[in-house]
């Protein structure tokens, strides 16, 4: 199959994030999305994508999108902590004309079950 040139939005950036997690609570956060631009095609991106939370370490994964909407893997650089899980975006145009999205995430093993949201604005 050859890969249709991409024509979505590209939601490549760095955006600072607050959270709420089900066990941790309230956190801070930075994420960095970058189009990988040779895996997207027509409407769909592949992204790379990490998370960056003080005192939690650095969650690298990555992202499959489409319009407004963008499925996201992400994992603990630790994997004894067994921080890991499968996340749901929905991006818009902030007041500023910024990109910002918010997040539902489930992670199955941590701490016996996890889940949270994230609200997070391009810089």
């Amino acid at each position: 199959m050859a890969p249709i040139p991409f024509k979505g939005v590209d939601y490549s950036g760095v955006y600072d994030c607050t959270g709420k997690d089900s066990h941790e609570g309230p956190y801070t956060g930075i994420v960095t999305l970058e189009l990988v631009r040779a895996q997207s095609n027509g409407e769909y991106g592949a992204y790379r994508f990490k998370l960056e939370v003080p005192g939690s370490g650095a969650y690298p994964g990555h992202a499959a999108a489409k319009g407004k909407e963008m499925g996201i893997h992400f994992a603990n650089t630790d994997p004894a902590t067994k921080d890991y899980g499968t996340g749901f975006a929905s991006f818009a145009k902030n007041k500023k004309g910024k990109w910002a999205f918010t997040k539902y995430y489930y992670e199955p093993e941590f701490k016996g079950g996890n889940f949270g949201s994230e609200y997070c604005v391009q810089r």
